[in-house]
């Protein structure tokens, strides 16, 4: 190879560690990304739409749906008695989520039947036809309601507990008791909720879905029609959006799109609008928390019982990994001597609440931080001060062991924040803002700098395990296929990073194709940050296996060792010989070299016991912080976002560009769920938040005026992880907790810091005006 071809090909673009962009940014901006309702539709397709209750909680005593029938263009009519198989499309195996419902009804929208139509607009004008009796029952919509009313619970709750908390409460120096209400979130996806299916021959049907679970909505959609696993093919290219949201939620669409799709051999699809979405799907869970903490002069904590109870919904859903994960990150960043934690994911007549991205974390971790406030405030000192006090030590020290008797030991927390607290100035313009406030007669000021620190894995073990499919063509071109599912995040652009890398070529050769069923089985979902380290060690699983073919081959056929078979940038060398990499891959092919492998992946290390609350749950933890400076209106309430700061902890990052965005999108949107985002039922059990009108997401122009974003660029993690890299996407929505703190300041200044503000998230102008007047009026 002569000097100039050396130097084109001295480096690959798109190798692992390098800031590439996502694979369909330019078509997300240019609008030619294809989502499913953009497929070229099939000929003869149907559509679908809910017929929703209009009660909380209630008997079915008769339904006429002959004005429904009768509409012009309607096809069918589905109730739960069209359900060949078990008419159920629950998560977990819970049986208590009826596909439709069919004599009873227990959140207001629930579905009852659905109409299959020529045309969407006639589908959804004919659902709203329909006659229905109803014998009332009592209802209660939130935690408060399902505490008065003694509510079961949906599912079982959990207990964490260390030491003796209950004896050590009465032993300390200081006492403080209290109770923290957290709001819940809609996920506010930019594609709602669809599914469209296709009938094939025999009991086949492939179905397209909008989910983050392929494999559930296949095990789903063989349930409701009785059919094997292998007759259903789910695929899925890309969504617009998940955050959770669309983890076990699209299985009711899948499900009745498969079900009319089989029942009229055409094909279905069933995309509900905006309003429809919100009312039918399930949310972030809003928690109340009451506490009991001691704590002394220094303000360290001694002892810690607090219970989280939350909003189930009518049915389990994951509201059990939800409170457990919530009662995993009450810690924070802190450890707690003697501590008992308890949840209770209580049964209220409302949609089921499902995951969202933190899955429990951000609420457990936010009222971790509820309790350093309430030390600070009734120490009079910085609440900084009283958080670095209170970190996790290092391994060694006594003060490692978590309130699951897991041992911290990558702990960086104390690194990051330090380095955070220097780099943003924040001592300096803490002072100031003191100084501020003490001359602003309306204008008020406040800054909060929070730690983060999040553990990555499932908590169900079994969850954590993926495969991949790897095949090299005889060109040199890859085509991979994981079960990760792609929804903005770049999951697919790292994952190639990761197979170009392994055989240096450029990242323009691999290509990925739609997830599906069909191709790699048994997935679990993204979900649990867990997406890259999953798939991308499957895939370099696979890539390895046919790497040591290949060298296998040079090794006979140039009779070299080993060590003299080298992948360089898009070419092989073989002893003294550089090969192009298309003609060595050709020549494997002619020599009958398999290219092509099934990679499969399970993080090592991990144990839980749920019943005795001991284990290690998480692989690693992901580490970070953020400060936020706010001002407020103390007449109206209103505030600003002034500035944020934030390090990072990525470990050594698979792609600097997609992490930052998205540790920057993570915070936003952490942001609008702790100040603007308020979900609100009114006593008739309806939920009046659900359209953008009435549902207050952020905006770009809500972001810090100021936003300085930053990677930890020194870490990298001590657990073999795909490029020693960690997970980004749900630790970063924690960082926005520096934003309800700093708001916290702000209001306290107007009793000059000597009352906790106690305030409830959501902050929205109106909680942050009342807790102004009250610390006001003292």
């Amino acid at each position: 190879m002569d000097k100039a071809s050396y130097e084109l090909y001295k480096y690959i673009n798109g190798p692992m560690h390098q800031p590439l962009r996502h694979d369909s940014a330019h078509k997300h901006v240019s609008g030619s990304a294809e989502y499913i309702d953009d497929i070229p539709e099939p000929a003869g397709l149907l559509h679908g739409a809910l017929g929703m209750a209009d009660r909380a909680h209630a008997e079915i005593v008769s339904m006429d749906l002959s004005a429904v029938k009768a509409y012009p263009g309607v096809v069918c009519v589905l109730t739960g008695k069209d359900v060949p198989g078990v008419n159920d499309v629950s998560s977990g195996g819970h049986h208590d989520e009826p596909l439709l419902a069919e004599t009873k009804v227990e959140f207001h929208g629930q579905p009852i039947f659905a109409v299959i139509a020529e045309t969407r607009d006639a589908a959804r004008r004919a659902a709203r036809l329909a006659k229905i009796e109803y014998n009332d029952l009592p209802f209660w919509t939130d935690v408060d309601g399902a505490l008065e009313n003694g509510a079961p619970l949906v599912t079982s709750g959990m207990t964490l507990k260390r030491g003796e908390p209950e004896e050590e409460l009465a032993r300390a120096e200081h006492r403080i008791q209290g109770t923290m209400r957290i709001g819940g979130q809609e996920h506010f996806y930019l594609e709602s909720h669809i599914a469209l299916a296709i009938p094939g021959e025999d009991e086949d049907v492939t179905v397209w879905s909008s989910t983050q679970h392929p494999s559930e909505v296949q095990h789903i959609v063989g349930h409701v029609l009785d059919i094997p696993s292998h007759a259903i093919t789910v695929n899925v290219r890309r969504m617009g959006g998940g955050f959770g949201g669309k983890e076990t939620q699209g299985n009711q669409f899948a499900a009745l799109a498969a079900l009319a799709a089989k029942k009229l051999n055409r094909a279905v699809k069933f995309r509900p609008d905006r309003d429809e979405d919100m009312t039918v799907t399930g949310k972030r869970h809003d928690f109340r928390m009451d506490y009991d903490v001691a704590f002394d002069n220094e303000g360290r904590l001694h002892a810690l019982v607090a219970n989280f109870a939350a909003r189930g919904g009518y049915s389990a859903d994951l509201s059990g990994p939800v409170t457990d994960r919530a009662l995993f990150h009450a810690d924070s960043s802190y450890f707690y001597p003697h501590v008992k934690l308890t949840s209770q994911p209580l049964k209220t007549h409302t949609v089921s609440n499902t995951a969202y991205r933190g899955f429990g974390g951000p609420q457990g971790m936010l009222g971790g931080e509820r309790i350093i406030e309430e030390i600070a405030y009734a120490l009079g000192k910085d609440p900084l001060d009283i958080r670095k006090a209170n970190f996790y030590g290092q391994p060694g020290s006594e003060r490692v062991l978590t309130p699951y008797h897991q041992t911290v030991e990558d702990n960086i927390i104390a690194r990051v924040v330090e380095e955070l607290e220097t780099s943003c100035d924040y001592q300096a313009r803490r002072k100031a803002i003191v100084e501020f406030n003490r001359t602003s007669p309306v204008i008020r000021k406040g800054i909060a700098l929070t730690p983060v620190k999040f553990g990555i894995s499932f908590t169900m073990t079994a969850f954590n395990q993926a495969g991949a499919l790897v095949h090299v063509y005889q060109d040199g071109s890859f085509h991979l296929n994981h079960g990760g599912t792609e929804m903005g995040q770049g999951l697919y652009t790292k994952v190639a990073q990761v197979i170009a890398d392994c055989f240096q070529v450029d990242v323009e050769r691999v290509k990925i194709t739609a997830t599906t069923t069909g191709k790699v089985p048994n997935t679990s979902a993204t979900a649990a940050s867990s997406g890259t380290d999953l798939n991308g060690m499957a895939a370099y699983d696979a890539a390895r296996q046919i790497k040591e073919r290949l060298v296998a081959f040079a090794v006979e056929k140039f009779a070299v060792p080993p060590d003299e078979v080298e992948f360089l940038p898009n070419r092989v060398r073989v002893g003294s010989k550089e090969i192009p990499f298309p003609d060595f891959v050709k020549q494997a092919y002619f020599a009958r070299v398999q290219l092509s492998a099934a990679g499969f992946y399970k993080t090592p290390k991990i144990h839980w016991d749920r019943a005795a609350g001991r284990g290690t749950p998480f692989y690693y933890f992901a580490y970070g912080a953020a400060c936020s400076e706010v001002s407020i209106d103390t007449l109206t309430g209103e505030y600003l976002m002034d500035r944020t700061d934030i390090l990072h902890d990525v470990g050594k990052s698979l792609n600097p560009a997609i992490d930052i965005g998205q540790i920057e999108g993570g915070f936003v949107q952490g942001m609008g769920w702790l100040t603007t985002e308020e979900l609100w039922w009114d006593g008739k059990g309806r939920l009046r938040t659900h359209a953008p009108s009435t549902y207050k997401i952020p905006l770009a122009s809500d972001r810090p005026k100021i936003f300085n974003t930053r990677l930890a660029e020194w870490s990298e993690n001590a657990e073999p992880t795909i490029g020693r890299s960690k997970a980004v996407g749900e630790p970063p929505f924690m960082l926005a907790i520096s934003v309800l703190e700093a708001l916290s300041m702000a209001v306290a200044s107007v009793a000059d810091y000597k009352v906790c503000p106690r305030l409830d998230a959501p902050a929205t102008p109106e909680r942050v005006l009342m807790a102004v007047e009250r610390l006001k009026r003292g």
